[in-house]
Order: C-alpha cells, then structure tokens, then sequence
C-alpha cells in the first residue's frame, strides 16, 4: 500500500533541493502525522490554557486524560491494525476494490462496540466524575479508536497533500474549539479534543469513500477463519503494549507517580522527557517513508513478479541483490539521519528545557529517551521489512521480545534507583532491534530459496 510513496517519489525526480525538501518534509508529517500532530496539538492547548483562566490542575487533569485515552485506544485497536491492514492489501492485490469500503465500516462497526462497551465498563467502574467528564472520554475514546482503524488507508492514497491538510484541520479545530471553551474548564478542554478528533475522523472517512467507492454498505469478511492473520493480531497488540508498558509501570508505581484524576495517574520525573524525545522521530520516519515504502516496494514488486511470472534464475538472483541492497541502504539512512537527529538534540537539550521552561535534571533522562526513541525507527523499519517478506512470526516474537524486555528492564531500573530511568526503554528496544537486525540479514541471504519453497 506505497500510493504515497510512489507519489513522494514524483518530487525526488525533480533532481532540486526544493524537490528533496518537499519529499522528506511531507514524508515526515504524514508517516508520524497522529502521533506527533497529536502530541504538538495537546501540549499547545496545555499551554494556552495555562495562560488563562482555567486552574493548573484542570489543564494536567486534561493532559494526562488524553494520554491514556491515546494509550487505551492504541492497545485496543492494536489487535486489529495489521490484521486489518493486511487483508485490505491482499483485496487490492486481488483488484477486488469493491471489497474494502464494506469491509472498513464493518471494521468500524466492531471497534466502535468494543471501544464502547469496554470504556462504558471501565468508566463505571473506576471512575466517579461528573457525568459530562465521562461522556467526554467515553467519545473521544471510541473516535481514537476508529482513526487508528482509518489511517491504515491513508498510506495507500497519492494525495498526500490532502493528507496534510486533513491532519491539520482536524488538530487546527482541536485547538480552536478547546480555547473557545476555556470557561467551561476540564469539560470545555475536552469537548473540544473530541471536536477535533471527530473534524478528523470523518475529513478521512470522505477520502476512502471517494477512493474505494462499494456497492455494499457493511461486510465482516476479514473476520473469516481463511482471511485472518492471528498472528498479526498478537503482533499489534504486542507492539503497542511494549510501546506504552514503561510508560504504564511509571504510572502505576507510587514512588514514580501521583494521581492526577479519578484512577488516572502521572509521573512528573518520566512523562516530560519521552514525550520530548519522541518529536525528535520526524526526520527518522520521514526517511522511512520515502526509502521502504518508494525504492524498497518498487524493487521488492519486481522480485515477486519475476518470481511469479518465471523470469529466469539470473534476474530473480539480481533482483534479490537490489532488494538487499536497498535494505540496507534504507537500514542505514536511518540510522544516519535519526543518528545525526539524536547528536544535535543532545548538544541542545539544555536550551531546549529552558526555553520551555523545564528544569535541567531531566537532561539525563531526555538523552536516555532520545536514543530509545531514535533505535526505535530502527525497529519499525525492520518489522516493515519483515511484514513485506511476509516473515509474520519473526515479526510477532521480536514485538514480543520487546514487551518481555521492557517491562523487565523497567522494573530492575526501578530497583537501581533514579539514575538508571529510562534505560529499561532504551536498552530494550536496542536488543529486540539489534536481534532483528541479524534475523533479518540471514534472512534476506536465503531468500529466494524460502520463496521457491512457499510456491
């Protein structure tokens, strides 16, 4: 599903530093647009809710209320990512564009009764705020949940422009409302997420109706026994768990944490930092984009296809040869850019605390997170990698790899006293990407031979 990377690929032709710029730039909005779009549009309303006349508490209250509505949402969803994204590849494999549109709003049918019985369930019975407050949550959550089911299309679109506008309007209206709504304190702030979220959902929802137009309206064929990938199921749920498993532990440990609003907590010594460091993914992910999903899909489409068609043995083996190559190629820009991005952020840090205002005692611990959250493009590069060679089960233990690893090393960090936080993140998702790394290179030295023998 590289739309956009064929796309991207158009303004690389131009051979200019306007054209690159433009490339990279949209590259890196669109492939960590909801996350650090969300992130940006959420610490701007803190911050211009602290101006007025809303009480500090209600602003943190609100803060750490939509980081665990992106959490909860990111975990639940998680089982249906892939699974999801990859039988609507298969479909457009198969040209059977008829398929996807009624298969997307049974997908949103499923995740909308999920998300809402589980929040309805988990608002009953942990929460005691006043009726709006939860009404408010028990929206925004089921709207996170499905415009995490929604922008698995927006990779296979070419307008990528569009994509862009559509991602600011939503959090530009998140903003807007949320400052209207001031006087109505902790409520307003969150009627306007909701807003927005929703201008952002439904601003997407009018781009796979335009582009995968059906004649059915609901289908829950990707629920069928020979179109589901279980493992790919186990493998989002997995990823996002170790994702937000060191978050989770600072949170619900009383020595790292207070509580901010009904069961919510919030840890002051570790939510700063990591959610600094993960700004620092845009040039990171921006390569990404533009290396896996422009020259590694194009070569990787002309293996397959001469393997499918029965090209002969000397252009498969050639083209196996590029297709390493640009592996390694993407691997290491990666690794160069977001290596080159960490380096200056780390000379950096300190001004950057004081022109936010933030103490220098997390210099330590916002280096630590730069360089977990750097290797951690790195990791997702070669699950990507992983998932095109259709490696699934590698993929689901080195996300499972990543879980164990990080809520173990969490915790011994825990024992080892302040000095050691943040390094159960970084040095897990290390080791889960340097063992991918080695799996992944032996890999790609068998592979035509582990093509063959799957025909």
């Amino acid at each position: 599903m590289a739309g956009i990377g064929f796309e991207l690929r158009k303004l690389l032709r131009k051979d200019s530093y306007l054209g690159l710029i433009q490339a990279y730039g949209y590259a890196g909005i669109i492939s960590s647009g909801p996350w650090v779009l969300s992130i940006l549009g959420v610490l701007l309303i803190g911050i211009f809710s602290a101006t007025r006349v809303i009480p500090a508490s209600q602003v943190v209250q609100f803060l750490v209320t939509v980081t665990w509505l992106m959490a909860g949402s990111l975990i639940l969803t998680g089982l249906l990512q892939l699974m999801f994204t990859r039988f609507i590849a298969d479909r457009l494999f198969e040209r059977r564009h008829d398929i996807v549109l009624p298969n997307l709003m049974g997908a949103l049918t499923l995740t909308t009764l999920v998300s809402g019985l589980s929040g309805m369930l988990i608002l009953l019975l942990l929460f005691h705020q006043s009726l709006l407050y939860e009404l408010l949550v028990l929206g925004s959550f089921v709207v996170l949940c499905n415009i995490w089911i929604v922008v698995v299309f927006l990779s296979g679109m070419k307008a990528y422009r569009l994509i862009l506008g559509v991602f600011l309007l939503g959090y530009g209206v998140t903003v807007a409302v949320a400052m209207l709504m001031t006087g109505f304190g902790l409520e307003g702030l969150l009627f306007g997420f909701l807003c927005g979220q929703s201008v952002l959902l439904f601003s997407m929802l009018a781009m796979v109706l335009r582009d995968y137009p059906g004649r059915a309206f609901v289908s829950y064929r990707f629920l069928r026994r020979d179109q589901v990938f279980y493992s790919l199921a186990a493998t989002g749920l997995f990823y996002n768990m170790a994702i937000w498993a060191d978050k989770f532990m600072f949170w619900l440990n009383p020595a790292t944490s207070e509580s901010i609003i009904a069961p919510l907590r919030a840890s002051v010594i570790y939510d700063v930092p990591i959610f600094l460091a993960y700004l620092s993914i845009i040039p990171g992910m921006a390569v990404f984009l533009v290396r896996m999903e422009t020259d590694f899909a194009e070569i990787y489409d002309r293996f397959y296809e001469s393997v499918r068609e029965g090209d002969t043995l000397k252009h498969i083996r050639e083209y196996k040869k590029q297709m390493v190559l640009t592996v390694r190629q993407g691997i290491y820009e990666i690794f160069k850019v977001q290596g080159m991005t960490v380096v200056v952020l780390l000379m950096l840090g300190p001004l950057i605390l004081d022109a936010l205002g933030i103490s220098r005692l997390y210099i330590p611990l916002l280096n630590v997170d730069l360089v977990g959250v750097g290797v951690q493009v790195l990791l997702l590069a070669i699950l990507n990698v992983l998932f095109y060679l259709d490696l699934l089960g590698i993929a689901l233990l080195l996300c499972l790899m990543f879980l164990l690893a990080n809520i173990g090393l969490t915790w011994i960090s825990f024992q080892l006293g302040p000095s050691f936080y943040g390094y159960g993140f970084a040095v897990a998702v290390t080791v889960t990407s340097l063992v991918g790394l080695v799996i992944l290179s032996r890999q790609l030295d068998r592979l035509e031979y582990e093509t063959f023998m799957l025909q």
